[in-house]
């Protein structure tokens, strides 16, 4: 809102932030830059943060055998190298993709992570309503969730209606489709490793 009381949003450029536009049409340049310098450092922040939970992550699954040995690993420093490594070549997928199809890029990334937290939340709130079933009459409960089982049904609808808005985007319908292919092929390599 501050920026469209200064500046017109229809000379907005799409394609550029309208905080740098604001700032060069006003004649400060170097405010342009700051914030640039702002984003990169954010975002190089972020990526950070994310190498290194993830690196952590792989870590702890390869300890209790969920992983391949090998990222278990520590380096002189006491840091988990082949899990660092993994995860900075997954991460880097990203890049070739921005080159690959830049405009589908972050749409396809951003569907796919939806997505799974979409898996991840329904799972919780299923996880929810089975320990409440199991433990009913019991013991009381310090913290009730309001209204249940029927705010977990209200929670299960408004994720059925994510996952329909995903499926009527042309971009985003792909990665809705091939996230149940996903999850197929790691439920057949948990069998295969775990249920011999």
């Amino acid at each position: 809102l501050v920026i469209m009381s200064i500046y017109p949003w229809n000379s907005l450029n799409a394609n550029n932030s309208p905080f740098v536009e604001v700032f060069s049409e006003i004649g400060i340049t170097i405010a342009a830059s700051l914030i640039n310098l702002v984003v990169l450092s954010s975002a190089a922040s972020v990526c950070n943060s994310a190498i290194y939970s993830t690196g952590r992550m792989l870590r702890s699954l390869a300890q209790e055998g969920s992983a391949p040995k090998k990222f278990r690993r520590l380096t002189s420093h006491r840091v988990p190298g082949n899990a660092l490594v993994f995860s900075t070549i997954v991460i880097f997928i990203s890049v070739v993709l921005n080159y690959v199809m830049p405009s589908e890029v972050f749409t396809l990334v951003s569907s796919i992570a939806t997505t799974c937290f979409l898996f991840i939340w329904g799972m919780l709130v299923y996880t929810h309503l089975k320990y409440r079933k199991s433990i009913l009459g019991k013991k009381a409960h310090t913290f009730k969730m309001p209204f249940y089982p029927y705010s977990n049904y209200l929670v299960f609808a408004f994720m059925f209606f994510i996952c329909f808005v995903l499926f009527l985007g042309k971009d985003t319908r792909i990665a809705l489709l091939l996230t149940p292919v996903w999850f197929m092929a790691l439920l057949m390599i948990y069998r295969m490793k775990y249920e011999k």
